[in-house]
């Protein structure tokens, strides 16, 4: 769990104050997958823990977004599933998701689930804009499936690739997100407050020129206005909807200055900043860079990154930070990935961040979700002990 002091913070927050491998050497060549085996466990209890409860319709406590954060532990993502880009939610390779994968994913350590959802398959294109009732029970089963493990749930909207942020798409997007919010707060609204909504995962123009480059001036401002209909969707559902936590992102999830500076916060106290920081994307997501990491040179620029968005958004804005999305896809390099992995985590809860490892069952995959084994158990394993 996340608890270390918020020392830094503390000029910012007069009130507040919280007390709270080296692996067997291999080259590249000789290792493509983590070479413990599955039926070995790593570093686990010997006797496995009942994180099992029935208080999914809990409260929305009084507390604060940052005592919220603090205390929700190491995340892991359920990619590549119900936000894939058809109905076929198993088109993408993964199987659909089972109760018996979020349990193991839980005993194994983590303590927060990002599920992602993709509804434009499952939603009518036009207004009323109805969710598809039996695809919202699905996401449900997956959803009560982490709270019955006492874990932190978070749903968003994924790959809805109609949230284009245009000022000519604006009135058209605003409308259908929300229909979206207000149909997905009502379904969810008597779950307790480990339950969050994200309302949007990367919101930018795709295939434009400044995609992941931070996006328009216009662009920027399309996201800032559907941020806040997504926001107003989900309290005016009322209820516990009126102070769940609610995470929101810059534009395309990036750290580009642009997006930083042109990101407006509603003026809501339970409200989460959303990053994905995949750093630096030459080791860990282009297939043509290098897949070695861990210089010490290396280790300083991952510092001053996540020092960056903490400085930005915790020190300055006074809002904690979930890094929604981060890892490195396997380019056969299992060592360097372990390093990067363990120095990562362990850097972001010193800067008070929860990390969520991308897990799409593919090239960013660590689980197995057909036998629910982990492939990549020493990845994931650093990733647990990071936060504990």
């Amino acid at each position: 769990m996340i608890l270390r002091s918020f020392e830094i913070m503390k000029n910012s927050f007069p009130v507040i104050i919280l007390s709270l491998c080296l692996l067997l050497a291999c080259s590249n060549e000789e290792l493509t997958t983590d070479p413990t085996p599955p039926d070995e466990p790593v570093d686990m209890p010997t006797e496995p823990i009942d994180h099992t409860t029935d208080d999914i319709y809990g409260d929305i406590r009084n507390i604060s977004s940052i005592y919220y954060v603090a205390e929700m532990g190491i995340g892991w993502n359920l990619g590549n599933s119900f936000d894939v880009r058809s109905a076929n939610k198993t088109a993408w390779g993964n199987p659909l998701p089972t109760t018996a994968n979020i349990k193991a994913v839980r005993d194994f350590g983590f303590e927060t689930l990002r599920i992602p959802v993709t509804w434009n398959y499952n939603m009518q294109a036009t207004a009323p804009y109805t969710i598809d009732p039996n695809y919202l029970n699905r996401v449900q089963e997956i959803v009560e499936a982490g709270l019955r493990q006492s874990m932190h749930v978070i749903i968003n909207t994924h790959h809805d690739d109609w949230i284009r942020p245009t000022d000519a798409d604006l009135v058209e997007v605003s409308a259908r997100l929300s229909s979206l919010w207000t149909q997905v707060a009502t379904h969810f609204a008597d779950y307790g407050d480990k339950l969050i909504f994200e309302v949007m995962n990367e919101p930018r123009l795709i295939d434009s020129p400044q995609e992941w480059l931070g996006g328009t001036t216009e662009g920027r401002s399309v996201v800032n206005q559907f941020i806040q209909v997504s926001l107003d969707a989900i309290r005016t559902t009322g209820g516990k909807n009126e102070n769940r936590q609610v995470m929101v992102s810059t534009y395309a999830a990036s750290t580009v200055p642009a997006a930083f500076d042109d990101m407006i916060i509603p003026d809501d106290p339970n409200l989460i900043i959303s990053i994905h920081s995949y750093f630096p994307w030459s080791f860990t997501g282009n297939d043509n860079g290098p897949n070695i990491w861990g210089t010490d040179s290396e280790k300083s620029q991952l510092d001053s990154e996540l020092d960056r968005i903490r400085q930005k958004w915790v020190v300055e804005q006074n809002r904690p930070v979930i890094l929604g999305e981060w890892g490195a896809k396997n380019k056969n390099n299992i060592s360097d990935r372990v390093t990067y992995a363990d120095y990562y985590a362990k850097a972001a809860i010193e800067r008070d961040m929860v990390p969520i490892v991308w897990d799409d069952g593919g090239d960013f995959g660590l689980f197995n979700r057909n036998s629910n084994i982990w492939n990549f158990r020493q990845i994931a394993q650093v990733i647990v002990n990071a936060g504990q």
